[in-house]
């Protein structure tokens, strides 16, 4: 069952989205040559406490981290730990915040010095891909559209979906209903509803979309051993466009 939410509780998910996009934005800033992933984290865990939040994904499950960095061909949920940050890399910040009792999550990808073309195109269209499927989220338009645009934005410049792992419905809970897959054919699914709010993520990859679960039963690598990009926003379901929930401030 898809949770609408009442407009109190798209207040307070706004509170913790721009709690988590603040940490994000500062997190990204961080990454440079020699910082360490385990830097990133534990500095994401202080500033999440200092601005009277927690994280949400420290604990999550089992996860280790106070947020998740994945670095080349890590996809997503990779564990923050001794590993430097060196010239050429692409890394992927993932944040999740609980404040108030509603959960933010974000996720944007840094490149550090990267000057492959192909690199910087897939992080370009993954970004791009994201904006693509929130301006579909709107109230009465079908949930398969949203991930449709995505595939399409993705798919029509020789760039791979991970059909693995997808976005997810958000609130109370880390993921709620619906499930918003990054593929798929449109005017499909349930119709969304004003108050609906999800966690739109696509996840792509150069050269093939295979991925695999490593050994710590958390960091998804590719396949291939290419560079993959993901970004993430919060956004709650409008009558016209959808508000991003998860915007730093300016």
């Amino acid at each position: 069952m898809i949770i609408v939410k009442t407009s109190e509780e798209v207040v307070k998910m706004r509170a913790s989205g721009r709690m988590a996009a603040t940490v994000r934005d500062e997190v990204a800033a961080m990454v440079a040559p020699g910082v360490t992933t385990g830097e990133l984290s534990d500095f994401a865990g202080k500033r999440i406490k200092e601005l009277g939040g927690e994280s949400a994904f420290l604990g999550y499950r089992g996860y280790p981290g106070q947020i998740c960095v994945s670095v080349n061909d890590e996809v997503v949920h990779g564990i923050p730990g001794p590993r430097e940050i060196e010239i050429g890399d692409v890394v992927s910040i993932d944040v999740g915040v609980r404040f108030d009792g509603y959960i933010g999550d974000t996720a944007t990808t840094v490149m550090v010095g990267v000057t492959d073309r192909e690199v910087i195109h897939l992080v370009k269209t993954t970004e791009e891909a994201l904006y693509a499927g929130i301006a579909e989220a709107c109230a009465g338009a079908r949930l398969s559209n949203v991930s449709h645009a995505i595939q399409r934005k993705a798919e029509d410049v020789g760039l791979f979906v991970v059909r693995e792992f997808v976005g997810h419905g958000i609130g109370k809970t880390m993921h709620e209903d619906p499930q918003v897959p990054n593929f798929g054919k449109p005017g499909k699914g349930p119709r969304l509803k004003k108050g609906v709010t999800i966690a739109i993520e696509p996840m792509l990859n150069i050269g093939a979309a295979g991925v695999d679960v490593q050994a710590d039963g958390w960091t998804v690598l590719t396949r291939s051993g290419r560079p993959s990009a993901h970004f993430e926003h919060t956004v709650a379901v409008c009558d016209g466009r959808a508000e991003i929930l998860t915007v730093g401030q300016k």
